[in-house]
């Protein structure tokens, strides 16, 4: 078997930025936490920024850009510290309009919360009960404070009888929301997978939603290599392997709660367990995002 090679350990984002011209950043987890943005993260990219060139900020956030930008002002993150917003809820939306062209409005069973309906107002589709829907919205569960994927295991089902496909508007398992981990739309779609349902997913760790980043940079005229900087290893850091760019792993995340309550010896190897379990790999590693 071979050996896993942990990432290498950066003092801060300027050590390596010169070797950089795009950066591309997480969001949730990296930036802020749901609740709290994070100073030394808007620090460094607003450095990046003057120093080497554009942040695009990549989120698997089920909802368009601008209502990301709304959820910036409430919890207070500047919006000098990027150029642009990703999110993988404009994949999903694209791909409902196709679905839905003609006269007739297209019945699909909305899983999620209310806060994410702007992901599909104003199209061509009507909500419907899951004996009537033609396909699947999902864009995480109804309640993730109380609820986890088990609690759709019924719902699934009924989905399944029928041969429903599923759209994730959010690949994520899990996000760090303040001090604990809740689930997200793709703990659900995994099941539906496990259960014989067909899925489709939008955003990382998926190659077109880095795509769409990347072609953002360089329509602001940006040249050089990009940087992916994520805390997620199975979307963040797999998709930015799969790309062939380099990426800087940020261990307070979503592995934080985990790792951080470890004693240094046996955190290493707990995070050579979690790159081994997820088969990928990092250029470089870093515990909260700093320049």
């Amino acid at each position: 078997m071979t050996a896993i090679e942990l990432p290498a350990k950066i003092p801060g984002l300027g050590a390596i930025a010169d070797r950089y011209g795009v950066a591309i950043c997480d969001v949730w987890g990296v930036l802020h936490n749901g609740t709290t943005p994070f100073a030394g993260t808007i620090e460094a990219l607003r450095a990046f920024r003057a120093a080497r060139g554009p942040v695009i900020l990549l989120t698997n956030a089920p909802r368009p850009a601008s209502d990301v930008k709304l959820q910036f002002d409430r919890i207070g993150v500047p919006h000098d510290c990027y150029d642009v917003i990703v999110t993988s809820g404009e994949g999903a939306r694209d791909e409902l309009m196709k679905r839905a062209p003609g006269n007739l409005p297209l019945p699909v069973f909305i899983l999620g919360p209310e806060r994410d309906r702007a992901v599909h107002e104003g199209l061509n589709v009507v909500p419907a009960e899951a004996e009537k829907a033609e396909i699947v919205l999902c864009t995480g569960l109804f309640d993730d404070e109380m609820e986890g994927p088990e609690d759709y295991r019924a719902l699934l089902e009924t989905f399944l009888s029928r041969r429903l496909p599923f759209l994730c508007a959010n690949p994520d398992l899990v996000v760090r929301r303040g001090d604990k981990l809740v689930y997200c739309a793709g703990a659900i779609a995994r099941l539906y997978e496990e259960l014989g349902g067909e899925v489709v997913y939008f955003g990382k760790p998926y190659a077109p939603v880095f795509e769409l980043a990347i072609s953002r940079a360089r329509s602001l005229g940006a040249t050089g290599r990009p940087l992916m900087i994520g805390d997620g290893l199975e979307t963040d850091i797999k998709g930015a392997e799969a790309m062939g760019w380099d990426a800087l792993f940020v261990l307070g995340g979503i592995h934080g709660v985990e790792i951080g309550t470890l004693p240094p010896g046996q955190a290493e190897a707990r995070l050579k367990e979690l790159f081994a379990e997820n088969h990928t790999s990092a250029r470089w590693r870093i515990s909260e995002l700093r320049w």
